[in-house]
Order: structure tokens, then C-alpha cells, then sequence
């Protein structure tokens, strides 16, 4: 099954993915969304993002967000990568692993169930790309803030089945 049908089944509409490198730098700093070398493409960091200025999911596990909560703000951290896989791929059937992603998670020293947060994110992976292609290693860690205060925050590096051109 193509994984934009699958997108459409599941019901999940892609968002507006990461502007390029002419438009990043103004918010937070010089970088660019995504590399590609061979077949490796590497996604900068991607939080839940912002709705009509305000950040979603905001705050720190363990005071002020509930792990229900931050499992969502990492699907929706999610659905924002696989939106800038779709702008820097063009088909997303042209992703053929996730290799592994790195998270963070804001929280206080107490709080130790970082993996049920980072579910959030590898689940829709899997439902999205099958267990085949969408399950890669992960790493999670907590992080006593995250830009903006977000709550939830990835980094992925996915396999192409061709490099760029």
C-alpha cells in the first residue's frame, strides 16, 4: 500500500513541512531541515510546532503535562517529520527505513517514563510506513527545557531508496 493512501485511511493530513534554508535562520538560527548523503537523509530537530502563534503541548512531564498529552505532541512531532520528508522526497514511498531517531523530552528529574512519550512518535511511525520500514532504533532522554518549552523533540535519520539529485 502506498504510505499517502495510508496517510488518508489513518486520517492524518501532513502539515506545513520546515522552510528551506533561505527562510531558516530567522527563529532558530542557521541550519537546514533535512541532508541527504547517498541514501542516508538526516531530519533536523522537530518539535509538535505552533498553532496561531502559541506552542503545542507545552511544558515539562512530571509538573505540568500529563504522558497522555506529550504521547500526542510527539505523534504530531510525527506527522511535522514525515511532512518534511514529504517536501524533501517529494513520495514518501521513497522512504525505505527509519535508521533511528533521537528524543528528548522536557521534564523534571523525577520523571523516568520518557519511552511512553517517544511511543508517541515511533507508533505513528510504524502505522504509517509498516514495521518493516517505520521502526528504527530510538534513543530518548530528558532534557531539563526544550526551545520554546516544548514538551517533546526528534531528530530522524531515514534511509531513500535513491540518493538525491
Amino acid at each position: 500500500m502506498k504510505v499517502e493512501q495510508r496517510l488518508a485511511e489513518l486520517g492524518i493530513e501532513l502539515t506545513v513541512p520546515m522552510a528551506g534554508p533561505k527562510e531558516y535562520g530567522k527563529r532558530y538560527g542557521k541550519m537546514k531541515p533535512f541532508v541527504a548523503s547517498g541514501r542516508v537523509m538526516h531530519l533536523c530537530g522537530h518539535s509538535p510546532g505552533m498553532k496561531d502563534g502559541r506552542v503545542m503541548y507545552p511544558g515539562k512531564l512530571g509538573l505540568d503535562i500529563s504522558i497522555e498529552e506529550a504521547y500526542q505532541a510527539a505523534r504530531l512531532t510525527g506527522i511535522n517529520a514525515i511532512s518534511t520528508m514529504k517536501r524533501a522526497l517529494g513520495d514518501l514511498d521513497r522512504v525505505t527505513g527509519i535508521i533511528s531517531s533521537l528524543n528528548y523530552v522536557a521534564c523534571t528529574p523525577e520523571f523516568y517514563e520518557h519511552y511512553k512519550i517517544t511511543n508517541g512518535l515511533t507508533d505513528l511511525l510504524e502505522q504509517v510506513f509498516g514495521p518493516e520500514i517505520g521502526l528504527g532504533t530510538r534513543a530518548t532522554y530528558g532534557a531539563p527545557s526544550l526551545t520554546d518549552n516544548y514538551c517533546f523533540e526528534t531528530s530522524l535519520v531515514i534511509e531513500i531508496d535513491a540518493p538525491l539529485t
